[in-house]
Protein backbone atom coordinates (compact mmCIF):
# COMPACT_ATOMS: atom_id res chain seq x y z
CA UNK A 1 0.00 0.00 0.00
CA UNK A 2 2.65 2.46 -1.15
CA UNK A 3 0.13 5.31 -1.53
CA UNK A 4 -2.03 4.56 1.53
CA UNK A 5 -4.02 7.62 2.70
CA UNK A 6 -2.95 9.68 -0.34
CA UNK A 7 -5.33 11.45 -2.71
CA UNK A 8 -4.28 11.62 -6.33
CA UNK A 9 -5.64 13.27 -9.48
CA UNK A 10 -4.83 11.63 -12.83
CA UNK A 11 -5.74 13.61 -15.94
CA UNK A 12 -6.54 11.94 -19.24
CA UNK A 13 -7.24 8.74 -17.31
CA UNK A 14 -10.10 7.38 -19.39
CA UNK A 15 -7.93 4.96 -21.34
CA UNK A 16 -4.36 4.03 -22.21
CA UNK A 17 -1.52 5.27 -20.04
CA UNK A 18 -3.73 7.47 -17.87
CA UNK A 19 -6.06 4.61 -17.02
CA UNK A 20 -3.06 2.43 -16.16
CA UNK A 21 -1.74 5.11 -13.80
CA UNK A 22 -5.11 5.59 -12.11
CA UNK A 23 -5.68 1.87 -11.59
CA UNK A 24 -2.13 1.35 -10.27
CA UNK A 25 -2.38 4.31 -7.89
CA UNK A 26 -5.66 2.96 -6.50
CA UNK A 27 -4.19 -0.53 -6.15
CA UNK A 28 -1.34 1.06 -4.17
CA UNK A 29 -3.85 2.53 -1.73
CA UNK A 30 -4.58 5.99 -3.12
CA UNK A 31 -7.98 7.61 -3.47
CA UNK A 32 -8.12 8.67 -7.10
CA UNK A 33 -9.91 11.35 -9.10
CA UNK A 34 -10.19 9.96 -12.63
CA UNK A 35 -10.27 12.86 -15.05
CA UNK A 36 -11.01 12.67 -18.74
CA UNK A 37 -12.87 14.84 -21.21
CA UNK A 38 -14.76 11.64 -22.15
CA UNK A 39 -17.27 11.28 -19.32
CA UNK A 40 -18.14 7.64 -20.05
CA UNK A 41 -14.49 6.60 -20.23
CA UNK A 42 -13.69 8.28 -16.91
CA UNK A 43 -16.73 6.72 -15.25
CA UNK A 44 -15.76 3.24 -16.46
CA UNK A 45 -12.24 3.48 -15.04
CA UNK A 46 -13.56 4.79 -11.71
CA UNK A 47 -16.12 1.97 -11.65
CA UNK A 48 -13.43 -0.63 -12.39
CA UNK A 49 -11.35 0.72 -9.51
CA UNK A 50 -14.34 0.52 -7.19
CA UNK A 51 -15.14 -3.06 -8.17
CA UNK A 52 -11.52 -3.99 -7.40
CA UNK A 53 -11.89 -2.60 -3.89
CA UNK A 54 -10.33 0.80 -4.48
CA UNK A 55 -11.70 4.28 -4.04
CA UNK A 56 -12.22 6.58 -7.01
CA UNK A 57 -14.48 9.26 -8.42
CA UNK A 58 -14.81 10.31 -12.04
CA UNK A 59 -14.66 13.95 -13.00
CA UNK A 60 -15.02 14.89 -16.68
CA UNK A 61 -13.41 18.25 -17.24
CA UNK A 62 -11.62 20.05 -20.05
CA UNK A 63 -8.28 20.89 -18.46
CA UNK A 64 -7.60 23.61 -21.03
CA UNK A 65 -10.23 25.68 -19.20
CA UNK A 66 -8.49 27.40 -16.26
CA UNK A 67 -11.59 27.35 -14.05
CA UNK A 68 -12.39 23.74 -14.94
CA UNK A 69 -8.85 22.75 -13.98
CA UNK A 70 -9.28 24.53 -10.66
CA UNK A 71 -12.57 22.70 -10.14
CA UNK A 72 -10.86 19.37 -10.79
CA UNK A 73 -8.24 19.98 -8.11
CA UNK A 74 -10.82 21.39 -5.70
CA UNK A 75 -12.96 18.26 -6.15
CA UNK A 76 -10.07 16.12 -4.95
CA UNK A 77 -9.69 18.30 -1.85
CA UNK A 78 -13.40 18.33 -1.06
CA UNK A 79 -13.90 14.62 -1.78
CA UNK A 80 -10.79 13.21 -0.13
CA UNK A 81 -9.61 16.01 2.18
CA UNK A 82 -6.42 16.93 0.33
CA UNK A 83 -4.47 16.56 -2.88
CA UNK A 84 -1.23 14.64 -2.36
CA UNK A 85 -0.43 13.84 -5.97
CA UNK A 86 -1.15 15.02 -9.49
CA UNK A 87 -0.35 13.07 -12.64
CA UNK A 88 -0.49 15.51 -15.55
CA UNK A 89 -1.11 12.87 -18.20
CA UNK A 90 -3.80 14.36 -20.47
CA UNK A 91 -2.53 15.06 -23.95
CA UNK A 92 -3.27 14.93 -27.66
CA UNK A 93 -1.04 13.89 -30.53
CA UNK A 94 -0.89 14.76 -34.20
CA UNK A 95 1.87 14.65 -36.79
CA UNK A 96 2.74 17.02 -39.61
CA UNK A 97 5.75 18.09 -41.56
CA UNK A 98 6.48 21.77 -40.89
CA UNK A 99 5.33 22.99 -44.30
CA UNK A 100 2.08 21.02 -43.95
CA UNK A 101 1.20 22.04 -40.38
CA UNK A 102 -2.48 22.72 -39.75
CA UNK A 103 -2.83 25.76 -37.46
CA UNK A 104 -5.92 24.42 -35.71
CA UNK A 105 -4.16 21.18 -34.82
CA UNK A 106 -1.08 23.09 -33.65
CA UNK A 107 -3.15 25.29 -31.36
CA UNK A 108 -4.95 22.27 -29.90
CA UNK A 109 -1.64 20.56 -29.13
CA UNK A 110 -0.46 23.63 -27.24
CA UNK A 111 -3.76 24.11 -25.41
CA UNK A 112 -4.02 20.54 -24.11
CA UNK A 113 -0.42 19.42 -23.69
CA UNK A 114 1.04 22.64 -22.33
CA UNK A 115 -1.72 24.94 -21.10
CA UNK A 116 -3.71 22.06 -19.59
CA UNK A 117 -0.64 20.83 -17.75
CA UNK A 118 0.10 24.39 -16.63
CA UNK A 119 -3.44 24.94 -15.34
CA UNK A 120 -3.72 21.71 -13.36
CA UNK A 121 -0.21 22.03 -12.00
CA UNK A 122 -0.70 25.62 -10.89
CA UNK A 123 -3.86 24.84 -8.94
CA UNK A 124 -2.43 21.66 -7.42
CA UNK A 125 0.81 23.34 -6.38
CA UNK A 126 -1.15 26.09 -4.64
CA UNK A 127 -2.74 23.49 -2.34
CA UNK A 128 0.44 21.46 -1.92
CA UNK A 129 2.66 24.41 -1.02
CA UNK A 130 0.09 25.59 1.53
CA UNK A 131 0.15 22.12 3.16
CA UNK A 132 3.90 21.68 2.85
CA UNK A 133 3.70 18.35 1.03
CA UNK A 134 2.76 16.79 -2.26
CA UNK A 135 4.18 15.62 -5.55
CA UNK A 136 3.48 16.40 -9.20
CA UNK A 137 4.31 13.96 -11.97
CA UNK A 138 4.22 15.55 -15.41
CA UNK A 139 4.22 13.48 -18.59
CA UNK A 140 6.67 14.45 -21.30
CA UNK A 141 7.99 12.49 -24.28
CA UNK A 142 11.12 11.52 -26.13
CA UNK A 143 9.78 13.67 -28.96
CA UNK A 144 10.99 16.71 -27.00
CA UNK A 145 14.48 15.75 -28.23
CA UNK A 146 13.43 15.98 -31.86
CA UNK A 147 11.75 13.49 -34.16
CA UNK A 148 10.47 13.83 -37.69
CA UNK A 149 6.96 15.25 -38.16
CA UNK A 150 6.45 15.86 -34.42
CA UNK A 151 7.81 19.40 -34.06
CA UNK A 152 4.77 20.99 -32.40
CA UNK A 153 3.97 17.97 -30.24
CA UNK A 154 7.64 17.75 -29.24
CA UNK A 155 7.74 21.47 -28.48
CA UNK A 156 4.81 21.10 -26.07
CA UNK A 157 6.56 18.21 -24.33
CA UNK A 158 9.83 20.13 -24.12
CA UNK A 159 7.84 22.94 -22.49
CA UNK A 160 6.43 20.43 -19.99
CA UNK A 161 10.00 19.38 -19.15
CA UNK A 162 10.87 23.03 -18.54
CA UNK A 163 7.82 23.40 -16.28
CA UNK A 164 9.15 20.41 -14.36
CA UNK A 165 12.60 21.92 -13.89
CA UNK A 166 11.27 25.31 -12.83
CA UNK A 167 8.46 24.07 -10.62
CA UNK A 168 10.83 21.73 -8.80
CA UNK A 169 13.05 24.71 -7.92
CA UNK A 170 10.07 26.84 -6.89
CA UNK A 171 8.52 24.14 -4.69
CA UNK A 172 11.47 22.27 -3.16
CA UNK A 173 11.72 24.50 -0.08
CA UNK A 174 8.01 23.93 0.57
CA UNK A 175 8.16 20.14 0.84
CA UNK A 176 6.77 19.60 -2.67
CA UNK A 177 8.45 17.58 -5.41
CA UNK A 178 7.99 17.78 -9.18
CA UNK A 179 9.23 15.19 -11.66
CA UNK A 180 8.31 14.04 -15.15
CA UNK A 181 8.10 10.70 -16.90
CA UNK A 182 8.72 9.92 -20.55
CA UNK A 183 6.73 6.70 -21.06
CA UNK A 184 6.54 4.28 -23.94
CA UNK A 185 3.59 2.05 -24.77
CA UNK A 186 1.48 0.93 -27.69
CA UNK A 187 -1.45 3.32 -27.46
CA UNK A 188 -3.58 5.29 -29.91
CA UNK A 189 -0.58 7.60 -30.31
CA UNK A 190 1.50 4.69 -31.65
CA UNK A 191 -1.32 3.81 -34.04
CA UNK A 192 -1.43 7.41 -35.28
CA UNK A 193 2.32 7.44 -35.83
CA UNK A 194 2.21 4.18 -37.77
CA UNK A 195 -0.70 5.38 -39.91
CA UNK A 196 1.30 8.51 -40.78
CA UNK A 197 4.64 6.86 -41.55
CA UNK A 198 3.63 3.33 -42.54
CA UNK A 199 6.11 0.56 -41.72
CA UNK A 200 8.72 3.18 -40.81
CA UNK A 201 6.46 4.33 -37.99
CA UNK A 202 6.07 0.97 -36.26
CA UNK A 203 6.98 1.46 -32.60
CA UNK A 204 6.27 0.21 -29.08
CA UNK A 205 4.77 -3.04 -30.35
CA UNK A 206 3.73 -5.21 -27.41
CA UNK A 207 4.46 -2.55 -24.79
CA UNK A 208 1.37 -2.36 -22.59
CA UNK A 209 0.57 0.93 -20.82
CA UNK A 210 0.69 -0.89 -17.47
CA UNK A 211 4.46 -1.37 -17.85
CA UNK A 212 4.87 2.34 -17.08
CA UNK A 213 2.61 2.47 -14.03
CA UNK A 214 5.12 1.36 -11.34
CA UNK A 215 7.37 4.32 -12.18
CA UNK A 216 4.52 6.79 -11.72
CA UNK A 217 3.44 5.18 -8.43
CA UNK A 218 7.04 5.29 -7.22
CA UNK A 219 7.35 9.00 -8.01
CA UNK A 220 4.03 9.69 -6.26
CA UNK A 221 5.17 7.83 -3.17
CA UNK A 222 7.40 8.74 -0.24
CA UNK A 223 9.90 6.19 -1.53
CA UNK A 224 11.07 8.87 -4.00
CA UNK A 225 11.40 11.61 -1.37
CA UNK A 226 14.95 12.40 -2.54
CA UNK A 227 13.98 12.71 -6.21
CA UNK A 228 12.84 16.01 -7.70
CA UNK A 229 13.41 17.98 -10.88
CA UNK A 230 14.06 14.82 -12.91
CA UNK A 231 12.77 13.57 -16.26
CA UNK A 232 12.73 9.78 -16.16
CA UNK A 233 12.40 7.79 -19.37
CA UNK A 234 11.08 4.24 -19.36
CA UNK A 235 11.32 2.31 -22.60
CA UNK A 236 10.11 -1.19 -21.94
CA UNK A 237 12.86 -2.83 -19.90
CA UNK A 238 15.18 0.20 -20.09
CA UNK A 239 15.08 2.83 -17.34
CA UNK A 240 17.09 6.03 -17.81
CA UNK A 241 17.38 9.65 -16.74
CA UNK A 242 17.17 12.43 -19.33
CA UNK A 243 19.71 15.22 -19.30
CA UNK A 244 18.71 18.74 -18.40
CA UNK A 245 19.48 21.57 -20.82
CA UNK A 246 22.98 22.80 -20.10
CA UNK A 247 25.78 24.99 -21.42
CA UNK A 248 28.63 22.98 -22.93
CA UNK A 249 32.31 23.51 -22.38
CA UNK A 250 34.36 25.05 -23.81
CA UNK A 251 33.01 28.57 -23.31
CA UNK A 252 34.92 30.86 -25.66
CA UNK A 253 35.52 34.45 -24.60
CA UNK A 254 36.41 37.49 -26.71
CA UNK A 255 35.92 41.22 -26.11
CA UNK A 256 33.58 41.30 -29.12
CA UNK A 257 32.34 38.69 -31.57
CA UNK A 258 32.59 39.60 -35.24
CA UNK A 259 31.15 37.46 -38.03
CA UNK A 260 34.68 36.38 -38.94
CA UNK A 261 35.48 35.43 -35.33
CA UNK A 262 32.27 33.42 -35.07
CA UNK A 263 33.09 31.56 -38.28
CA UNK A 264 36.56 30.81 -36.93
CA UNK A 265 35.14 29.51 -33.64
CA UNK A 266 32.63 27.19 -35.33
CA UNK A 267 35.27 25.88 -37.72
CA UNK A 268 37.75 25.45 -34.88
CA UNK A 269 37.16 24.77 -31.19
CA UNK A 270 33.37 24.38 -31.43
CA UNK A 271 33.39 22.06 -34.44
CA UNK A 272 33.89 18.87 -32.45
CA UNK A 273 31.21 19.88 -29.92
CA UNK A 274 28.28 20.41 -32.32
CA UNK A 275 25.35 18.42 -30.98
CA UNK A 276 23.47 15.60 -32.73
CA UNK A 277 19.69 15.88 -33.03
CA UNK A 278 17.09 13.31 -32.05
CA UNK A 279 17.04 10.95 -29.09
CA UNK A 280 20.63 10.40 -27.99
CA UNK A 281 22.39 8.62 -25.14
CA UNK A 282 24.99 10.65 -23.27
CA UNK A 283 27.58 9.17 -20.95
CA UNK A 284 28.07 11.33 -17.88
CA UNK A 285 30.75 11.22 -15.20
CA UNK A 286 29.65 10.99 -11.56
CA UNK A 287 29.72 14.19 -9.55
CA UNK A 288 32.92 14.58 -7.47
Amino acid sequence: MTLHDKAVVVTGAGRGLGAAYAVAAAAAGASVVVNDIDQDAAAKVASDIGRAGGRAVAHPADITDWDAAEGLISLCVSEFGAIDGLVNNAGVFTLALPWEQDPTEARRLIEVNLLGTLACGTHALRHMVARGSGTVVNVTSGEQMGKTATAVYGATKAAVATLTYSWSLDARDHGVRVNAVSPNAHTRMADTYQAFRGSAGTQNVGLAPEVNAPLVVYLLSDLSSAVTGQVVRLNGSDLMLCTHPAVLDPVLTRPGWTIEALAEAFAGELAEHLQPVGIQRVRTAPLP
